[in-house]
């Protein structure tokens, strides 16, 4: 199962809000929704993260075994 806490605590470490993500770097409301309810995107879109919050991919997403 796909995770995006780190991707929370990541924000929440970095002092960056989900309303700044939206609004100061243009990451769209379909991302977050999605990054809130753990679906799937591309690497891309990961990556995207990772360069807006200077971060590593397992700040952003981890796998959790049922």
């Amino acid at each position: 199962m796909i995770s995006f806490q780190p991707f929370f605590d990541t924000l929440r470490d970095r002092g960056i809000s989900q309303y700044q993500l939206i609004h100061e770097y243009h990451v769209s409301t379909g991302t977050l929704d999605a990054i809130r309810k753990n679906k799937s995107m591309t690497l891309n879109t990961i990556a995207d993260l990772c360069l807006i919050l200077n971060c590593e991919i397992q700040d952003i997403v981890k796998i959790e075994k049922p």
